[in-house]
């Protein structure tokens, strides 16, 4: 069955615009210590700041986004995110910059919550398992796109110009989404009748949170988003740091960063192409996490020697097995969630623990490198990430979901 693609593909660009702000700290860290003065710890802090909006706020932003519309809270965050990186590009210090970082998190969420719910409301059923892995391409996508462009434009001007072009990418990416998706008074004169009766906003907020919060599902998925994302962010978060130390220039680590991010969408897509042929979402995930696991081992450990292509090869794989696990959760989030109208709540209590998962992976891992005097024992916390989420596999797999 044929349908409109570019409102679905607008919905992806807005997450895309939306991810390259997550991105744009890791080629910049080299810069801002030079020209800040932060530590390798402080640094950590930066690269998970944008976290503490979804860490604080993610279920109830969520909750909201459901009562509000999907397409206008998605046009507010990229509102928000577009002001946010502008300002930030006349920080002077790190604490202006931190608390920007924080601001453009609320800006993320507001974008990245009703996606999934707007992208199942504008794709047939059918097609929905592929559109669900395209989403989670979304982050890895942008990063990707951020590591490599961001050397380029600091190179040839300044990081506040690469602020500043951020800024102005999330302006047109809210200006594509208002073209191409139908205002959300005109699609829900179209959609089945809302399932939740007439009642004042705050009763409802309270029963979608109320609702989500009680069911085991929104719980299994969220935690096992988070045990992805505290690894995934701070194995990618420091790869060019990590490059640079070895003696690779800036445009090189980015460079080899965002392959290794490339191979996490190719993991995602290659989630949703299986999910669509018939497999289940518990293999994906164990296959995901058990591979990762595996893969920080080679990449991290003295056991690989001193074989840097093997160690760089152990990342691309850590992060295209590990792509599989986004796509899978995004799928099982829509399936899982208590009603259709608490998708995006449970979006955003997968987001809240994913944003958990970001904001302490990466100072945990310098913690943990600095103990260590080098990176060596990465694997670690990875590892125990990875368990956690082959248990909580385990769980999907009792559930037999379909």
């Amino acid at each position: 069955m044929s349908f409109p693609l570019r409102a679905p593909i607008a919905v992806f660009l807005a997450g895309l615009a939306a991810a390259v702000h997550i991105g744009k700290i890791p080629p910049a860290i080299a810069v801002l210590r030079y020209a800040l003065g932060v530590s390798l710890v402080e640094a950590g802090f930066l690269l998970s700041a944008v976290q503490l909006a979804g860490m604080l706020l993610g279920v109830l932003v969520g909750a909201l986004a459901d009562g509000l519309g999907l397409r206008r809270s998605m046009l507010w965050g990229l509102g928000v995110l577009c002001v946010a990186s502008l300002a930030g590009a006349w920080a002077r210090h790190p604490a202006e910059l931190l608390a920007l970082r924080a601001l453009e998190g609320l800006g993320f969420l507001c974008v990245v919550l009703p996606a999934p719910s707007l992208m199942r409301q504008l794709v047939p059923a059918a097609r929905l398992p592929a559109f669900m892995g395209l989403w989670g391409a979304y982050m890895p996508a942008g990063v990707a796109l951020a590591l490599l462009a961001g050397p380029v434009v600091m190179g040839l001007w300044s990081w506040q110009a690469w602020w500043g072009l951020l800024g102005v990418l999330a302006g047109c990416a809210g200006l594509w989404l208002a073209l191409a998706v139908d205002s959300d008074a005109r699609r829900a004169t179209v959609a089945q009748p809302r399932a939740e009766p007439p009642s004042p906003a705050v009763v409802l907020l309270a029963r979608r949170l109320r609702l989500t919060l009680a069911s085991p599902g929104p719980w299994v998925v969220a935690v096992a988003f988070g045990m992805y994302s505290c690894q995934w962010l701070a194995v990618i978060g420091f790869l060019p740091s990590i490059y640079m130390q070895a003696g690779v220039s800036g445009v090189v680590a980015g460079a080899l960063t965002a392959l290794a991010c490339a191979a996490n969408v190719v993991g995602n897509l290659g989630a949703g192409g299986l999910m669509r042929a018939g497999w289940r979402t518990h293999q994906l995930l164990a296959i995901g996490f058990g591979g990762s696991a595996l893969a920080t081992v080679v990449a991290f450990s003295p056991l690989a020697g001193d074989g840097a292509v093997l160690r760089f090869a152990a990342v691309v794989a850590f992060s295209a097995v590990g792509g599989m696990i986004p796509a899978t959760l995004f799928a099982l989030a829509v399936r899982l969630a208590p009603s259709e109208g608490t998708v995006s709540t449970t979006m955003g209590w997968v987001q809240q623990c994913s944003a958990c998962g970001q904001f302490v992976g990466p100072p945990l891992v310098a913690w943990v490198a600095g103990l260590a005097g080098g990176w060596h024992f990465t694997w670690v916390v990875t590892g125990v990430a990875s368990v956690v989420g082959l248990g909580l596999a385990g769980w999907v797999c009792r559930q037999r979901p379909a």
